[in-house]
């Protein structure tokens, strides 16, 4: 036998562990980055384990093979460091991956920020295939030719190629391949090759991500090759198989590091017995957290750095707290994270100046020993850790913390609050993949690896109700571990998307063996014989008209169809019976060449800090009694000092026990036994740890507000808000909510006043509050446990008639008293109305805009009032029209707030009654200081803003700098209209909330405690607070956009963005589909405390702004669903208003019908352009118009409704963003 190395190079350390050729392990862990002592982690490992100098070559007759995990993929896509790629691409197109979904990533930054496009530049070619296969433009071959040896002349070398509907109907992208590797191309990445599956904008930017990380990757296996030649090479895949260094591509490095980690997770676990584990693994910069139940669970959408990536990957959730996490006060609450100190400078104690950290917190608290931490710190590499700085920059931040709060507290006091707060953000991390897709958690072992894991263990344990706790002796290095235990795997996959039945099992099959004869070839040419593989062929599954996949085994379709609902039921809580099921993608895997877990064969040992070899001693015989103790010390931990053993893991034997509190130390990780808890030596060598009292509640806190669990509930109250929304989305079918995320899930309490509101839809913000309200005073006499209310009233706290809210009360233990409230408001596809999506451009009572829904009971004791529910949407001149599909949502928006009504009633259980409610008031308080600061910035201002229709709306804001409060006066606002432009008083309120959080510019909760600095007038009988029955569709959706903007205006500190949502509509009696099209946001200034402008921002071009956020549905999927061709999406260059700093720029949308339909624009910004400010010039107009099939162009208004014909083209060019400061100044 000869050496192997498996290798994880981190973001901020790189682990090894090499199996010697007589089989024993040894480990070594070395900073990633360190420039002042060698150029690559992983080289200067392996040498040193070899004894090798430090430029000698690695030579195959010592070394048989590396496996290896790397982040040189994962930083080149961070850092947009990758390959410069130009992207070829269906004209038309150009700008489809740069517009994607339109969403903004957060939604209250002024200052739209989008990721950085991985191409450099774009070729578009004449061609267009449809989505039924219809070649309606052959590809322009010596066109493009033409443009690709441009591209070539000016140093392009990477080509990625997507196409609309390339996935299934792969000419077009061939011949283009072709053509560029006869211009000289050498990288070339086809999107139907690099993922094989429809949605254009994920396929798409997975091939640009191949494109462009690809060679970077090859480079560095170059960079290795050279330096170990003949030396087998082997990379780990984002799916958890490892390939060959010559297959291994960009698309399937993103995850390379933590799926190692997953993959000795999974065999280890499975080799100590524990066959259901929730993997813990963390390390310096953030925690990956995995579910493990008997097979591996793969993701098969998910984004990174910003890029939708559509290909397999093992399903991990990633949250920003790691050892490195930085530690924050920001007067009021304490924070971790999200920012990271990195491996440069690290934590401070890694003695490079960096800031306090979780690290650093541990190290206070007694929990990381200096003396027991490998000493590679330092300028030099070989100093140990610095615990007096760490103390005394935790004494000085203590002092900061009562000076700012007047709460006393000793430095330990502060250190234990942080590790509170980053145990309850891995917690809430840890319940996103268990809890939420239905796992009961507590059945479950949570396995610790990574660095820091094994100092949390406990804490996470007690804060999910866990009561063991798995640790393997590698975990500190398991990720490495893993990459020696992992198989070589090749995943093919194709999308069918045809409807589950015997009459599609043939084609189904036969998909899968083709599949499955490529992946065996290709696993064959990287070397394992075909005899020793394994192949596996799977189906995804999904139900018609929803988005929600789950797969299964290749079986009979009975069998299949049994598989998935019971998958489905178990993460949902229902299914759906009688629903057709649709194959979604088939895949076939093959996998082989792995090595197998023979752990009892060998003894597992650490190499030397120097990593000299060195004997490890023969497997011991069983012990018993207590481990040795090699030393007596303290850790802080529940408030208290403990008196702890110090237990090294070398000296433990097999039956060892050891009874918290502990520190069992070894080289790469210290494991932390606290208090409560006892750990024991198996007999494979592993430490388990088992809670040996029963947990008390969480100790006792005081209902008066503490920085530490301020931060603390913040996330608990976020985190139920967010599984709620994840649990809507997930179960609903209609489009605007699955895809256009056009919802918002919240929790209110007992009063009706906003806690938490996970943010989804602006327009939705504080306008729940005044509906919980309504069903409060309507219903305190009567509601019992089980009750389930629904309401879209716009007089009664509803926006429009399209967003339905169902409002769940949530009952003490008792039944007697309603503690709570959870509600989710969702946008129903259609709600009946004059026009199909109940979005009709001239209606003129609420009764033309749909069904009127208040005070309804939807579930009575338990029970679904169904055949009340489809009565009461076919109620009406304008009933729903698809009632069935309201139903269907409003069951997804009941099982929403069902979640909410547990996770609530767990943390009663968890904190007590007293402490959840105080801290509900302690939130509020805090959101209304923040916005009191920032009120402390502003001066009193006005502005009048004009709409197309001559309504104006007047504000002005009058600020009291004394008391830190503000007047937001609408006096002057048109009377209410005629149109459908009255806005209800919630959307005001909603549009206030909006602009005062935005100007926070911190991570604060969203809550009712944002508008107490705040007195909101709204003239009675305006547009803003129209009488019964003004119709009001637009002023959800238009009006809002213009409020925001007026007080954006009256601030002086933004330009407007459009003022316009760009609500398009179209449908017949089989079809209805809606949505809101993207435009310029507008450029703004940056000013200081004392309100002095100290800089300024551009607008962004074509993305979604202020009161929306919804998605767009992706081009390949609109024309699978819908008889339209999306000609176009592109920006709109030039739109955006002049100034010192530049609106954003408008996008134009082109689509085509393909048969008879009604279309309906319901718009605003076609007259009235959106402002600039400070001197900056407007932006331009929007357009709306129809280009008929024979000729003629119809211009329309902004608001109309048309008649459409196979081969018209319906235009909308969106309006640009308002300039700010003159231009030159």
């Amino acid at each position: 036998m000869r050496w192997q190395f498996w290798i994880d190079r981190g973001g901020t350390f790189t682990d090894i562990v090499a199996r010697r050729p007589d089989g024993a392990l040894l480990t070594h862990k070395l900073l990633s980055e360190n420039p002042e002592q060698y150029h690559d982690a992983a080289l200067a490992g392996i040498r040193l384990l070899l004894g090798l100098a430090a430029d000698a070559p690695i030579t195959p007759d010592r070394v048989e093979c590396v496996k290896m995990g790397t982040t040189v993929a994962t930083n080149a896509l961070l850092e947009r460091k990758g390959e410069p790629v130009v992207l070829v691409t269906t004209r038309g197109f150009r700008d489809a991956l740069r517009i994607a979904y339109q969403n903004r990533p957060r939604l209250f930054d002024r200052h739209v920020v989008l990721p950085e496009l991985l191409y450099q530049h774009v070729i578009e070619v004449r061609e267009r295939v449809g989505a039924g296969g219809e070649v309606l433009q052959a590809l322009d071959a010596p066109a493009l030719r033409e443009l690709l040896q441009v591209a070539y002349d000016a140093g392009l070398r990477a080509a990625a190629i997507v196409f609309m509907h390339g996935w299934r109907y792969t000419a077009h992208e061939q011949a283009a391949a072709r053509l560029a590797r006869e211009v000289g191309f050498n990288q070339i990445s086809m999107s139907h090759e690099t993922s094989p599956l429809i949605k254009f904008v994920s396929r798409g930017d997975t091939t640009v991500v191949d494109a462009y990380l690809s060679p970077i990757l090859r480079r560095y296996v170059d960079l290795l090759a050279a330096e170990m030649p003949g030396v087998r090479l082997l990379f780990m895949q984002s799916s958890g198989g490892l390939a060959e260094a010559h297959a291994f591509r960009g698309k399937d490095a993103i995850l390379s590091g933590p799926a190692g980690g997953i993959v000795g997770m999974a065999r280890t676990a499975e080799l100590a017995g524990h066959q259901r584990v929730i993997g813990f693994d963390m390390g310096g910069t953030s925690t990956d957290v995995s579910h493990y139940a008997g097979s591996f669970e793969r993701a098969f959408e998910t984004q990174v750095a910003g890029v939708r990536m559509r290909a397999p990957m093992l399903s991990i959730h990633t949250v920003a707290a790691g050892g490195g996490s930085v530690l924050h006060f920001d007067g009021a609450r304490m924070r971790v994270g999200p920012d990271s100190a990195g491996a440069h400078p690290g934590p401070a104690c890694y003695r490079r100046g960096g800031p306090l950290t979780v690290t650093d917190a541990n190290l206070m608290l007694g929990k990381i020993s200096p003396a027991h931490f490998p000493a590679v710190f330092g300028p030099h590499g070989n100093a140990p850790l610095d615990a007096d700085v760490v103390r005394v920059r935790f004494a000085e931040l203590a002092a900061d913390i009562a000076r700012q709060t007047g709460l006393v507290q000793t430095p330990e006091g502060v250190a234990e609050g942080y590790v509170d707060i980053a145990v309850q953000v891995m917690a809430g991390a840890i319940k996103r993949i268990s809890v939420a897709r239905g796992h009961d958690v507590r059945r479950y072992t949570l396995q610790c690896f990574g660095g820091a894991g094994a100092q949390h263990a406990c804490r996470v344990a007690d804060a999910l109700g866990m009561e063991r706790v798995f640790i393997h002796p590698l975990a500190g290095v398991l990720s490495a571990y893993g990459m020696g235990l992992a198989e070589q795997t090749v995943i093919r996959e194709r999308s069918v998307e045809e409807v589950l039945g015997e009459a599609a099992m043939p084609a189904i099959r036969a998909a899968l063996d083709e599949l499955a004869v490529a992946a065996q070839t290709q696993l064959a040419e990287q070397g394992v014989a075909l005899q020793t593989m394994r192949v596996s062929r799977r189906v995804q599954l999904r139900y018609q008209g929803t988005d929600s996949a789950f797969l299964v085994d290749l079986d009979t379709p009975q069998a299949m169809h049994a598989a998935f609902e019971q998958a489905y039921n178990r993460q949902f809580a229902h299914a759906m019976p009688g629903r057709a099921l649709v194959v979604e993608t088939v895949s076939a895997e093959a996998a082989g060449g792995g090595e197998a877990v023979d752990e009892p064969l060998h003894g597992v040992g650490s190499g030397l800090t120097l990593g000299t070899p060195h004997q490890l001693a023969a497997r011991p015989t069983m012990a018993a009694g207590d481990a040795p103790v090699s030393d007596k010390l303290r850790f802080y931990s529940g408030g208290a000092w403990h008196a702890a053993a110090l237990v090294m893991r070398a000296a433990c034997r097999p039956g060892h026990v050891i009874q918290g509190p502990a520190i069992v130390a070894e080289t790469n990780t210290t494991t932390v036994i606290e208090p409560g808890w006892r750990a024991c030596i198996t007999a494979l060598n592993h430490l388990e740890l088992l809670r040996g009292e029963a947990r008390a509640r969480t100790r006792n806190l005081q209902t008066e507000a503490d920085p530490v669990q301020l931060e603390v509930f913040n996330n608990l109250f976020m985190n139920i808000a967010e599984q709620m929304g994840e649990q809507l989305q997930n179960t609903a079918v209609s489009v605007n909510i699955k895809e256009r995320l056009d919802f918002s899930c919240a929790l209110f309490d007992a009063e009706g006043q906003l806690i938490a509101n996970a943010p989804h839809m602006p327009v939705h913000l504080g306008s729940m509050g005044e509906s919980i309200r309504s069903i409060q005073q309507a219903n305190a006499a009567s509601m019992r446990p089980g009750d389930v209310y629904m309401l879209n009233d716009p007089y009664h706290g509803g926006t429009h008639l399209p967003d339905v809210t169902v409002v769940t009360p949530v009952f003490d233990a008792a039944g007697d008293s309603v503690l709570f409230f959870v509600a989710s408001r969702g946008h129903h596809a259609d709600i009946g109305g004059t026009t199909p999506g109940s979005m009709p451009p001239f209606s003129r009572s609420i009764e033309e805009e749909g069904v009127v829904i208040d005070n309804f009971k939807l579930v009575t004791q338990g029970r679904l009032r169904e055949t009340e529910t489809l009565s009461l949407l076919g109620s009406g001149n304008y009933p729903a029209r698809n009632p069935q599909q309201n139903l269907a949502d409003l069951k997804a928006q009941i099982a929403a707030n069902a979640m909410g009504e547990q996770q609530l009633q767990q943390l009663v259980a968890e904190y007590g009654l007293a402490v959840v409610q105080a801290y509900m008031r302690h939130v509020q308080d805090n959101a209304e200081q923040a916005v009191r600061r920032v009120i402390g910035a502003l001066h009193d201002g006005n502005f009048v803003l004009e709409l197309d229709n001559g309504a104006r709306i007047a504000v002005a804001i009058r600020v009291d700098q004394a008391a830190r409060s503000a007047v937001i006066d609408f006096s002057g606002t048109s009377p209410q209209q005629a149109n459908n432009f009255n806005a209800p008083r919630a959307v005001t309120t909603a549009a206030v909330l909006y602009v005062f959080r935005c100007l926070v510019g911190d991570d604060i909760p969203l809550n009712a405690g944002c508008l107490k600095p705040l007195q909101v007038i709204i003239p009675e009988g305006s547009m803003l607070a129209p009488a019964l029955p003004a119709s009001v569709v637009a002023g959800n959706v238009e009006t809002s956009m213009c409020i925001t903007n007026a007080l954006f205006g009256a601030l002086g500190v933004q330009a407007a963005s459009q003022c316009t949502m760009n609500n398009f509509t179209f449908g017949n009696a089989h079809y209805q589909y809606y949505e809101t099209i993207a435009g310029g946001s507008g450029a703004g200034g940056v000013f200081d405390a004392q309100g002095r402008l100290t800089g300024g921002f551009d607008g962004t071009a074509v993305v979604q702004t202020h009161m929306t956020n919804s998605r767009l549905t992706d081009p390949e999927v609109l024309e699978c669903r819908y008889p339209v061709l999306l000609e176009s999406f592109a920006l709109r260059e030039g739109s955006g208003g002049a100034g010192r700093w530049r609106g954003g720029d408008g996008g134009v949308r082109r689509i085509r019908f393909l048969e008879a339909m009604t279309a309906s624009i319901l718009s605003n910004g076609r007259k009235m352009a959106a402002f600039g400010m400070a001197g900056g010039q407007p932006g331009a107009l929007g357009i709306n118009r129809v280009e008929r099939a024979d000729g003629q162009v119809e211009a329309l208004g902004a608001t109309a409704c048309v008649d459409m014909q196979a081969g018209d083209v319906f235009v909308i060019e969106t309006p640009g963003g308002g300039g700010f400061g003159e231009v030159g100044a």
